[in-house]
């Protein structure tokens, strides 16, 4: 150590220090960068013409139409690319099969030719899956005697799904459900009904997660008291290695981008997702993620805007390209100023 008057150590030469002296100086030397083309905006639909909050997710509502046809301008006004439209189905078209999935009075078909006539430049995910539809709660559809969810037969219904999806002018269908092989399927579907250029994103690492449970409230598809449990469709959140071979073998069926759910827990996932394929990715930050923050600020105990902003900008730096967020209208309207 040679220390110069002042008491400078002249033999220290690498100095990360300077760089971080003014904010001028970290916005040039910044590696990860949010933008408001980086935000996909999770809304819920239901068919009353008030909204409805939903209680465990602050400042998030279930829209009638007329709503969400407003979110969607607000979000075409701030910039976001891209909304995915989830439906709050009433209790009395449920079943065990789920069959109001495929009627053309659905909810979701509704909104989304709604959307589309309104705001044809705004992109539509909507979400293939048969939970809202379903009087169990579950993904798919249950095996005769009940004790298990049937993967195939799943599928079929699935690929029907999808092709609805894509003729209300949904942009990109996502399958959310987990079932083994659907995304080849419903490719395949999609392209014999003449819809080639629907692209799928597909929820490729969904992990059978805690972190869901608003969620389930806002579109009232908590399953019931049985035995299956969604942990025999969804992955073992102990499980890495499982999540790349689950995006190849999507990668390989078709899939136009992939997805990893929940994305705050999981940023190793998403990390090594990023490694294994060059496909669009895309990280979900969920349900549980949102409230968390919100709860934990209004006690408090974080700082709401910088928590928000370092848990998106987080998932961003692990290689996600795109994030579902229902933060989105508020960090989109941050960063246009």
């Amino acid at each position: 150590m040679r220390l110069q008057g002042g008491g400078v150590d002249l033999s220290i030469l690498q100095r990360p220090r300077r760089l971080r002296r003014s904010e001028n100086l970290r916005r040039l030397v910044r590696e990860t960068r949010l933008h408001t083309s980086d935000l996909i905006w999770p809304l819920f639909v239901h068919a009353r013409d008030s909204d409805e909050p939903v209680p465990s997710m602050p400042g998030v509502s279930r829209h009638g139409l007329d709503s969400l046809l407003g979110a969607c301008e607000e979000a075409q006004r701030l910039g976001i690319p891209a909304v995915a439209v989830f439906p709050c189905i009433e209790a009395s078209l449920k079943n065990a099969e789920g069959s109001h999935a495929h009627e053309e009075s659905n909810l979701l078909y509704r909104s989304v030719r709604e959307i589309k006539k309104r705001f044809p430049e705004l992109l539509v995910i909507t979400d293939v899956a048969l939970d809202p539809y379903t009087s169990h709660g579950h993904d798919g559809l249950l095996s005769p005697n009940g004790d298990s969810v049937e993967n195939d037969t799943t599928v079929e219904a699935l690929c029907r799904l999808a092709v609805h999806e894509a003729a209300a002018g949904a942009d990109i269908v996502a399958p959310s459900d987990m079932m083994d092989g659907r995304v080849g399927e419903i490719r395949r579907a999609l392209d014999v009904a003449g819809f080639q250029e629907t692209a799928i994103m597909s929820y490729a690492a969904k992990y059978s997660s805690a972190y869901y449970g608003p969620f389930r409230d806002a579109v009232g598809s908590k399953i019931g008291q049985d035995s299956i449990g969604k942990a025999t469709y969804q992955m073992d959140p102990a499980n890495a290695s499982e999540a790349v071979r689950e995006v190849l073998l999507d990668v390989e069926q078709g899939a136009d981008i992939v997805m990893v759910k929940p994305a705050g827990p999981y940023l190793d996932i998403i990390c090594k997702v990023r490694d294994a394929v060059t496909t669009p990715l895309a990280a979900y930050q969920v349900s549980g993620e949102y409230a968390q923050i919100h709860a934990a600020a209004q006690l408090g105990w974080l700082d709401y805007e910088r928590t928000r902003d370092e848990s998106l900008l987080a998932i961003k730096r692990a290689g996600a390209d795109m994030i579902l967020t229902y933060f989105a209208p508020e960090v989109a309207a941050r960063l246009r100023h």
